[in-house]
């Protein structure tokens, strides 16, 4: 078997991450700031960039950082003693939790129920299979990946009070897919609270804009050119006061045999979705709803996820299909640089 391995997770996308910072900030006040305020990190398997334009205390960025830690510690399920992994070890027994993993977890009920189950955390036993950051990386077997897959629905998720349970002990959660969403939201709760009206938060490419610019302008999101080395956008959205979510097939992904496996997996066989779409992106008020339409609409496809989208109120997407070519959702709102 030959192998084309690619780390875009740890690198590429580390680069995408600064590149589309840079769009975003250049010129970025028109007005004079004292020093940036910014607080960078390796969490939740990315690159993490939290930057506040408002003069603020130090105190306020150590609060995003143990904001951002106290998440991960909770909702990762590579760490052994985070709440999603006890209720991944439990053996179907339930596991009482924190009323925030709880609220998480309906939450994605919620958009499970929503995407007819193409939006699944009880993905974990297929994408643990899947290992994007071996220097090796390889298609599981048929065989194990067929078993695996049984034991993928979000149906066997039982939330009572605040404890949580899967009725399949072979099952396990994996909220990697709206977490990040989840966190931007908090975040943007906790600086509003810190009388900040002006910052960028960046979660390995989850991008929420509080407020505008300083000098009142648009912020200017790129949004990346599949594949493309250097994170380069292929084109950018200009907003204020919404969240930015792209899910790409460039993000994570291997070859074999000269084959692309990338990580955005369809729960009903284990494997990486095939359609024409290279990466979707959407624009909304809440991070979490970006992040997990985001994931459902690629799962959908361009045609449904056209349909879907334009059902949708205050709800934008942008399409880049295999061919490199752009589609907007029907009543895309935001002002385009291409």
């Amino acid at each position: 078997m030959m192998i084309e391995v690619y780390y875009p997770m740890r690198h590429k996308r580390l680069a995408a991450a600064i590149t589309s910072i840079a769009i975003l900030l250049s010129g970025c006040s028109g007005l004079p700031r004292e020093r940036d305020q910014i607080y960078t990190d390796t969490l939740f398997d990315t690159v993490i960039r939290i930057e506040i334009l408002d003069s603020v205390d130090d105190d306020v960025l150590k609060g995003c950082e143990e904001i951002c830690k106290k998440y991960d510690a909770m909702f990762s399920n590579k760490i052994e003693d985070s709440e999603i992994s006890r209720i991944n070890a439990a053996g179907g027994n339930p596991v009482e939790v924190s009323g925030e993993t709880v609220k998480l977890i309906k939450k994605a009920l919620y958009y499970s129920d929503f995407s007819n189950g193409l939006f699944d955390i009880t993905i974990a036993p297929v994408s643990k299979l899947w290992d994007f950051h071996s220097e090796t990386p390889a298609p599981p077997p048929p065989e194990v990946l067929n078993e695996a897959a049984s034991h993928v629905d979000y149906k066997n998720i039982i939330v009572k009070d605040n404890t949580i349970q899967l009725k399949d002990p072979h099952a396990s959660i994996d909220v990697g897919g709206i977490a990040k969403g989840y966190i931007a939201d908090r975040l943007k709760e906790y600086l509003k609270e810190q009388d900040v009206r002006h910052a960028i938060i960046n979660l390995g490419g989850n991008v929420l804009a509080m407020g505008s610019r300083l000098d009142g302008s648009d912020y200017n999101i790129g949004i990346q050119k599949p594949f493309d080395d250097a994170g380069e956008p292929i084109t950018s959205v200009r907003i204020s006061n919404k969240s930015v979510v792209t899910s790409g097939t460039y993000q994570r992904y291997f070859k074999a045999d000269g084959k692309l496996y990338h990580h955005i997996l369809d729960p009903n066989t284990g494997l990486p979705c095939e359609n024409s779409l290279n990466s979707v992106t959407v624009i909304t008020d809440s991070s979490l709803t970006a992040d997990a339409l985001s994931t459902t609409c690629f799962l959908l496809g361009l045609d449904k996820s056209m349909q879907l989208i334009d059902q949708l109120d205050n709800v934008d997407a942008v399409f880049i299909t295999k061919d490199n070519k752009i589609h907007y959702s029907k009543n895309f709102q935001h002002k385009i640089k291409k």
